[in-house]
């Protein structure tokens, strides 16, 4: 980076820029990974049996840290490093399903928040009655693709439905669909005769997820049927340019789901959102509370702090299930 003439190409600048940030930032936690051991080591050589509760307290923000090393070794695929764009569909359910999307989103919000990454909306399309028919964000961080992949496929909600004048209990279901967000230049190649481009104006009953614009953009892809929005820019060009980056996102991760059906039969981000088909994970928060994942049989007890953001649990069990071939 030193070298005379490196800022010369930019393009081949901030690739090794963003490398060498991303060595950096693994050198770091490795380094104060290595402090926080000595530190602990040498309260267990002084301890003389009252220092119990201490010592503990300095090893479980060891042992998460120690969890995240475990986990980003179990990236290997070509895209794993990168960021994500995510796309939740509401499915089958009705008003309560858009409503569970509008969850989903703020869980997703509130997990990105958590983990330190930048969560950024593209677009949110609003339900007829409450919450949203369909919404989608990028997730900017360490391995946020290789992470995020854990979540692709349909999630279903039970709880005594608010929208039900008799309060009954409903099933609603959403789906996670996430692709790897690509660089501005990346070589995917779109026939412009493959596409529809609609303008619109960005409506709904407003709030944070709504921003209402003229220049909205909606792009199909037709020989797919793949459809991606945005509508946070404030220039059509802008959507535009930021609606093709995120179609070639989802094309991209097309290709691979095509891959890794010559694998496998079934996986979790299957684009059904009706009742047929498995989820990949069951919020039940009437009769009881329980959060479970039915591929890998991992659950816990508080949906609230689940909902509220607590997701990793969750992608860790999943993550070192695929890496030991348990799971697709």
């Amino acid at each position: 980076m030193n070298a005379p003439g490196f800022w010369d190409d930019q393009a081949t600048a901030a690739t090794v820029s963003a490398d060498h940030a991303r060595t950096s930032r693994k050198l770091e936690g490795y380094r104060s990974l290595m402090r926080d051991y000595a530190d602990a080591s040498e309260l267990a050589e002084l301890d003389g049996g009252e220092m119990e509760n201490e010592i503990a307290a300095t090893l479980a923000p060891l042992r998460r840290e120690v969890e995240r090393l475990q986990e980003a070794a179990l990236f290997d695929g070509e895209y794993d490093a990168g960021d994500a764009v995510v796309t939740l569909q509401s499915g089958t359910g009705g008003t309560d399903a858009q409503d569970w999307a509008e969850m989903m989103l703020r869980m997703y919000e509130r997990w990105g928040a958590n983990r330190g990454f930048k969560v950024e909306l593209l677009e949110a399309s609003p339900g007829e009655e409450a919450g949203l028919k369909s919404a989608t964000f990028t997730v900017g961080g360490e391995n946020a693709y290789g992470i995020l992949k854990a979540e692709r496929g349909k999630h279903r909600l039970v709880r005594l439905s608010p929208f039900d004048q008799a309060h009954r209990r409903h099933t609603a279901f959403s789906t996670v669909i996430v692709a790897p967000l690509l660089a501005d230049d990346a070589d995917v190649e779109i026939d412009e005769n493959d596409l529809r481009i609609d303008t619109y104006r960005a409506q709904g009953a407003g709030g944070q997820h709504v921003n209402k614009t003229d220049s909205a953009i909606r792009i199909t892809h037709l020989p797919t049927g793949i459809v991606v929005q945005c509508q946070n820019e404030r220039s059509q060009s802008a959507n535009k340019q930021t609606a093709m980056r995120v179609l070639k996102a989802r094309l991209v991760e097309r290709a691979e789901e095509e891959r890794e059906a010559l694998l496998a039969k079934e996986r979790g981000g299957s684009a059904d959102t009706g009742f047929g088909g498995e989820s990949v994970r069951s919020y039940v928060l009437h009769p009881y509370q329980l959060v479970k994942d039915s591929r890998t049989g991992f659950e816990i007890g508080n949906a609230q702090a689940v909902l509220d953001g607590d997701l990793d649990p969750f992608i860790h069990e999943y993550l070192l299930a695929k890496a030991a071939g348990k799971v697709v």
